[in-house]
């Protein structure tokens, strides 16, 4: 597949994510090697499906700034640069654009049409609630 193609399976996979459609499992291969802070690294097309069990079991709804990407393929990977934001599931909208951003950094490498790698970094902290971590890295402690 040539960098044009594997960018608009990347695309296809946040535009079903963002609709709550679960076929964007049929993007990935079965022994996809996934990454998330805080849930860490594991193998195969289950994790994937524990890991949108455990997260969106916080969620309500989840959204991705497609059009503001910042897209940047080399051979089979595509690196996407952007901004989420969503609603938790107490009520509580994100980012607040002030400590929490939603920016994100996702790394997707392809075998052939399929997703076989995928590693996500980001603050999973997505409504700012870890105010220890905050106040330092802020500067308003001193710890």
């Amino acid at each position: 597949m040539n960098k044009d193609e594997l960018v608009e399976l990347v695309i296809k996979y946040f535009k079903k994510v963002d609709a709550g459609d679960p076929s964007y499992l049929d993007l990935f291969s079965e022994d996809v090697d996934f990454f998330f802070p805080k849930f860490g690294q594991a193998k195969g097309k289950n994790a994937l499906v524990e890991f949108g069990n455990r997260i969106g079991s916080s969620l309500i709804s989840i959204w991705h700034d497609i059009e503001g990407f910042q897209i940047t393929t080399a051979g089979n990977k595509v690196i996407v640069e952007g901004q989420e934001g969503g609603v938790m599931s107490d009520g509580t909208s994100w980012p607040d654009n002030n400590v929490s951003t939603g920016r994100f950094c996702s790394v997707f490498e392809f075998k052939g049409e399929k997703i076989s790698r995928m590693y996500v970094y980001v603050d999973p902290d997505f409504p700012s609630q870890d105010l220890e971590r905050i106040s330092v890295l802020s500067g308003e402690s001193h710890a």
